[in-house]
């Protein structure tokens, strides 16, 4: 297939970085606009749950306070895999199906207090052959047998909906539905979507939230330890890399 007639002009190198360096400080702006979209998603509103939902999932049924796993948070996405949708009963919506492929290892949001779990209106034995045909062993996926989808604005449509409990009360915190699903999959794109957001400590958080520094706390997918402090040697490396950026960064203010 030949190029667009239409391209952008050829530059020697150091046009080049000199144009990357302008598109560079708006890209920088876009990430701290998002830094304080995010901070302000902290500060919503929670809504109460105040009905029981129960959920069909692969040991039999779940409330939704079972689907947090014993964690603080939960993020369920409603994934369109049933009879009527394009693809039954070989596929799930090419659009949920594209989604899921995406969705990272979820060790790492469960080391921030954090449940990620996908949910249809398909039987379990449907969603069983599903997962291991496409892959997705990894992502836990429950069957909605009640009013849950439409209580939660995702009847019609896809969409991620996060909650927090207190105990054995549940407080729906945000919903990303549309587009917004597109750039769901990453632990980052999750947890900037929760009540308590990367629960690290450059953050923008109300008072009195869970935070700790960044890096410190990741670790490999087989090698997280509940409450472990974390790894001495991850540590210092992590400290020499944020010194050299810090270094850099004031290099290239002077």
């Amino acid at each position: 297939m030949p190029l667009p007639t239409n391209t952008p002009p050829i530059v020697s190198p150091k046009e080049w970085e000199a144009a990357r360096e302008q598109l560079l400080a708006k890209e920088k702006a876009l990430t701290r606009a998002r830094d304080a979209l995010t901070a302000e998603r902290r500060r919503m509103p929670w809504m109460a749950v105040e009905k029981t939902y129960e959920f069909d999932g692969p040991v039999g049924k779940r409330s939704l306070l079972d689907l947090f796993e014993g964690r603080r948070q939960l993020i369920v996405y409603r994934a369109f895999f049933e009879p009527g949708v394009h693809g039954w009963p070989e596929h799930a919506c090419i659009g949920c199906s594209l989604g899921a492929d995406q969705v990272s290892n979820p060790v790492h949001l469960n080391a921030r207090d954090t449940t990620l779990v996908y949910a249809s209106r398909a039987p379990q034995a449907d969603i069983a052959r599903l997962k291991g045909r496409m892959g997705w062993g990894r992502i836990p996926w429950y069957t909605i047998t009640d009013s849950f989808d439409a209580d939660f604005g995702v009847a019609e449509w896809h969409g991620h909906n996060s909650f927090i409990r207190d105990g054995e009360q549940i407080f729906r915190t945000y919903l990303i539905n549309s587009r917004g699903d597109e750039a769901m999959g990453t632990v980052w794109s999750y947890l900037d979507m929760t009540a308590l957001g990367r629960q690290e400590a450059w953050e923008d958080s109300p008072a009195g939230y869970p935070q700790s520094p960044p890096y410190k706390w990741w670790n490999w997918n087989e090698s997280y330890i509940p409450h472990a402090a974390p790894d001495p040697k991850w540590v210092e490396v992590s400290d020499a890399g944020e010194a050299a950026f810090r270094k850099r960064d004031a290099g290239a203010k002077v």
